[in-house]
């Protein structure tokens, strides 16, 4: 069947099935729980507090002054990544923390499916890759928390923008959280951290929730560079600053 068709009745059915859970669940904001706005759980208000990202470098996605044209951070000009974009819809900041760590921390999968319409929003304008691929979690830990956040990020996300999303990464072993360790002790704890499982379309947009290095991205970058990814960007939730 042609591919266009395919979106097309899945968007249907997906369209049909968001109206009637509109309809049934009126959206409210998750953060004030006042009324929702747009169809999102999110009112206005909370919406223009949030803190979306402006001007950063294309490289790595840490902002940028108003008045930078060279869109190339000098840490990025200076060095070398396997990451040929990044993109950030916000930067890692109230109220939107609170809204990534219910998601990640406290099961809260409502915020990961707001997160994630907020990140198409931001996204829209972006070049497409031929596939989402999530930033997968280690099973272990996958056990420990019952869901994979990079991945409750990318179906939605993959959905809204008619990407398709590839499980390919996979964790060789299950490393220190990156949170308790500095940069260079973040690049040791991901050596050789993943592998990939099947084909690996030439481009493809890694997901996942926060980045503050981007250690763990090039980590993932550089496992799909060896099994024949020629670009990998890197779509994020929120950049550290």
């Amino acid at each position: 069947m042609n591919k266009t068709v395919n979106y097309i009745g899945r968007d249907v059915v997906y369209g049909i099935g968001r109206r009637l859970s509109l309809a049934l669940f009126p959206p409210r904001c998750l953060l004030c729980g006042e009324p929702g706005g747009g169809g999102l759980d999110l009112c206005q208000p909370c919406n223009r507090n949030l803190p979306w990202l402006g001007v950063a470098c294309r490289r790595c996605a840490l902002p940028l002054p108003a008045s930078e044209t060279a869109g190339i951070c000098g840490a990025c000009q200076r060095g070398r990544s396997p990451l040929q974009q990044v993109r950030a819809a916000f930067l890692y900041q109230a109220p939107l923390n609170a809204l990534v760590l219910r998601f990640k921390f406290h099961r809260d999968l409502s915020a990961g499916r707001l997160l994630a319409m907020l990140m198409a929003q931001a996204l829209a304008g972006a070049e497409r890759p031929q596939a989402l691929v999530p930033v997968s979690l280690h099973l272990g830990r996958l056990r420990q928390r019952g869901y994979d956040q990079s991945l409750e990020l990318a179906k939605p996300l993959g959905r809204a923008l008619q990407l398709p999303v590839c499980t390919l990464l996979q964790r060789r072993h299950a490393t220190a959280p990156q949170s308790e360790l500095d940069q260079a002790a973040r690049r040791r704890n991901l050596r050789s951290a993943f592998t990939v499982a099947g084909s690996v379309p030439a481009h493809v947009a890694l997901v996942d929730d926060v980045m503050t290095t981007g250690a763990t991205a090039q980590a993932a970058a550089r496992a799909l560079h060896r099994a024949g990814a020629t670009r990998v960007d890197a779509w994020v939730v929120a950049r550290v600053p």
